[in-house]
């Protein structure tokens, strides 16, 4: 049985993680731009199949169940992109997936994870635990849970971004700055680049991470913290097999505001060419802000491009 208690997440299943996806997806562009009169480049994952990173850990997962766990179906829990990646790995194994969905989850999200053949079931964001409602659908099917970013396989597989990147400059990267709600990237960025500073990027008043380690123990979002467009980032508190790995490896972190944001989702489309969801356009904020460092080869995580419409429009005709 894959039990994720039973293992943690290593450089070498970072390396197979890598050698399952290049033989399934291609290798998203490592995109040269300037900052500060310095050239640095964007890791654009907002072009995977679907649209954000979680299809290399949900890949990794997925792929790696025994046949009895495959016939029991898994389930996820997750604003849309985790959702979006653990229904396209089932669909192509096979396999049943039910998501847990926020309730108020942009409605693209919503919309391409039931198009993907998952089963979702929405819960209330403020007023139900959503890790409840998904122990009582695995108590009811005995189906695998596929965790968002505490399973040793997803870390790995986020990962892969890493040894892709490290081939496409030839050379580790000296920084990465990369968008993180429950550091599953962040760890897994740490286990494939070694030599390389992790610089987890979190929307403010969501960032746990960055004060986690700081106190050098978890802690976590403040219970009346308001919500955030950067959805795909909400997360109350890391996890302490992600925490392992964070407080050895990573750099403290930084918040950014909104407006940061949205300048971010702004510059990408312009400068890029490409559409960031809120969340997604994190990491860049923090670099355009200069809140990280962007000397030597920094690799800014360009994490996600699902974003409603409308929402998008109003970003760009915004001036803030």
């Amino acid at each position: 049985m894959t039990d994720p208690s039973m293992r943690s997440p290593t450089a070498e299943g970072v390396a197979r993680a890598s050698a399952k996806i290049a033989a399934l997806l291609p290798i998203t562009p490592l995109m040269p731009f300037w900052v500060r009169g310095v050239q640095v480049w964007g890791k654009a994952e907002c072009l995977q199949p679907i649209g954000s990173f979680k299809i290399r850990g949900a890949w990794h997962r997925l792929s790696d169940l025994s046949e009895a766990e495959q016939a029991c179906g898994v389930v996820g829990v997750s604003s849309g992109n985790h959702a979006q990646g653990v229904a396209w790995a089932a669909a192509r194994l096979g396999i049943a997936a039910t998501i847990v969905m926020p309730h108020d989850a942009p409605a693209v999200k919503l919309a391409n994870t039931r198009a993907l053949g998952a089963e979702v079931v929405t819960y209330h964001r403020y007023d139900e635990d959503r890790d409840e409602v998904a122990a009582r659908l695995i108590g009811n099917s005995g189906a695998t849970l596929v965790h968002a970013f505490a399973d040793p396989w997803v870390i790995e597989g986020q990962g892969s971004a890493g040894i892709e990147i490290a081939a496409q400059l030839g050379q580790q990267p000296t920084r990465i700055a990369a968008c993180c709600g429950g550091g599953g990237l962040s760890a897994g960025l740490a286990l494939a680049c070694p030599d390389a500073e992790i610089v987890p990027v979190e929307p403010e008043h969501w960032d746990d991470v960055r004060r986690s380690l700081i106190a050098g123990e978890i802690v976590s979002v403040a219970k009346d913290a308001p919500p955030t467009a950067c959805d795909a980032l909400q997360t109350p508190a890391t996890r302490p097999i992600n925490f392992a790995i964070l407080r050895e490896r990573c750099a403290p972190g930084v918040a950014v505001t909104p407006a940061e944001v949205r300048a971010a989702q702004r510059f990408a489309f312009s400068n890029l060419r490409l559409v960031l969801e809120p969340g997604g356009a994190a990491a860049l904020a923090a670099v355009l802000a200069g809140k990280v460092a962007v000397e030597g080869r920094t690799v800014v995580m360009l994490t996600g491009g699902n974003t409603d419409a409308a929402a998008f429009a109003r970003v760009l005709s915004s001036d803030d």
